[in-house]
């Protein structure tokens, strides 16, 4: 008899980006032209003091034993310079940061210390997977709020029944968001963070894209707002600011007992990320001023050249303030599903299907604009000769 999983393993949905790499390479064979604005992963390259770190570092013998929880104490300091510096938060490298092997574990495993049967994580949906993930592997109860343009893409906590709220153990939010690119007013950080005091809920704020905003807008940090420190964790990630995506290398910070929580988990399912690429963290967090400034003016231009090719081509897009999305609704009963199976298999295009990130993602697709602009350029008129199609045949 085969062996089976657990219920809770049979609760999780497929990856929606699984499947990509290798509908990829089966296009490729085929001769066909890929254009990937599918993954929030960009073609540039991390700052060249990462790299040379990161090549120093892998010579030292030291760097290749285990870093433990500890992990290398001055990317702790880095990250509480960096914490000061941008957001004016101040935090005990040894006691309030957890360094992490990317955001994206950390997240997950701070569900099995929170979450149990009977209790709820609050989820926005459209959302990061990782945030349904871990609260389904946890055992806990998942309640899906859908994010719509009627809230500008906001969790409204008082919409929440309050038979979920009485259990509620974990509020995921993450702004600047992904996908739907929307940002959050501290008016509304400020009711959050009093209502997950006033019930005790842990707020998990996912702030991977604080750096990457435009046009002036300035993201915070949950912990410029009073009395996040008593209810709130938040993650960042060089990931998306430093083009270091596969390096998987992030932090979490918050007091010393939620941080301590989090701390544990990790224990018992890792032995701290290579040190050496916490080495090369350092050296990136330190390039901010020279590094940062000219990455997101590449973005920026990438963002603005995706709204002209995609309005161009027939879709309507907003102009995000911050990430590197464009969440675009489809007109009139189109799938998002269809519509992106059909770009992808008819023009080689990778885009996201709303549906991707859960229900209440559908009518909308998300394009990340990772690739030149003239590459932007041409995946907008295959995606509008495709939707001209559907349209078509809708009609």
């Amino acid at each position: 008899m085969t062996p089976q999983p657990a219920g809770r393993f049979r609760t999780l949905p497929e990856y929606p980006l699984a499947t990509i790499p290798q509908k990829k390479r089966e296009l490729a064979a085929r001769g066909v032209d890929v254009i990937d604005l599918g993954a929030g992963d960009a073609d540039l390259a991390p700052p060249p003091a990462a790299l040379t770190a990161l090549e120093r570092a892998a010579h030292t013998p030291a760097m290749s034993r285990y870093g433990f929880g500890m992990g290398l104490v001055p990317f702790r300091e880095a990250v509480t310079a960096f914490m000061v510096k941008r957001f004016g938060v101040r935090f005990d490298p040894m006691t309030e940061v957890v360094p992490l092997i990317g955001s994206k574990e950390g997240i997950s495993h701070l569900a099995l210390a929170y979450l149990e049967p009977g209790r709820y994580a609050i989820i926005p949906e459209p959302g990061y997977n990782a945030y349904q993930g871990g609260t389904l592997l946890a055992s806990g109860e998942p309640y899906r709020y859908a994010l719509r343009p009627r809230t500008n893409f906001l969790v409204d906590l008082d919409e929440i029944p309050e038979k979920v709220l009485r259990y509620t153990r974990v509020l995921y939010l993450n702004y600047p968001n992904n996908p739907t690119a929307a940002v959050a007013p501290r008016d509304y950080l400020e009711r959050v963070v009093a209502t997950c005091r006033e019930r005790g809920i842990l707020l998990v704020y996912d702030n991977a894209y604080s750096e990457l905003a435009f046009d002036g807008y300035c993201p915070p940090s949950i912990f410029e707002i009073d009395g996040a420190r008593d209810v709130a964790i938040e993650f960042h990630s060089l990931s998306k600011t430093y083009n270091m995506t596969g390096w998987r290398c992030g932090w979490a910070v918050a007091s010393p007992d939620i941080a301590a929580v989090l701390t544990k988990v990790k224990s018992f399912t890792d032995t701290g990320q290579f040190m050496a690429i916490q080495a090369a963290g350092v050296a990136a967090i330190e390039s901010h001023e020279t590094f940062v400034p000219g990455n997101v003016a590449t973005f920026r231009a990438r963002r603005d050249a995706a709204v002209q090719a995609f309005r161009d081509a027939g879709f309507a897009c907003e102009t995000p303030r911050a990430t590197m999305y464009l969440w675009i609704p489809l007109p009139g009963e189109i799938p998002s599903a269809l519509f992106a199976e059909r770009l992808l298999e008819e023009e080689g295009v990778v885009v996201m299907p709303g549906s991707g990130f859960g229900a209440g993602g559908e009518g909308f697709f998300r394009i990340s604009f990772v690739v030149s602009p003239e590459r932007i350029a041409e995946a907008a008129r295959r995606a509008g000769r495709v939707l001209a199609s559907l349209g078509a045949a809708v009609a």
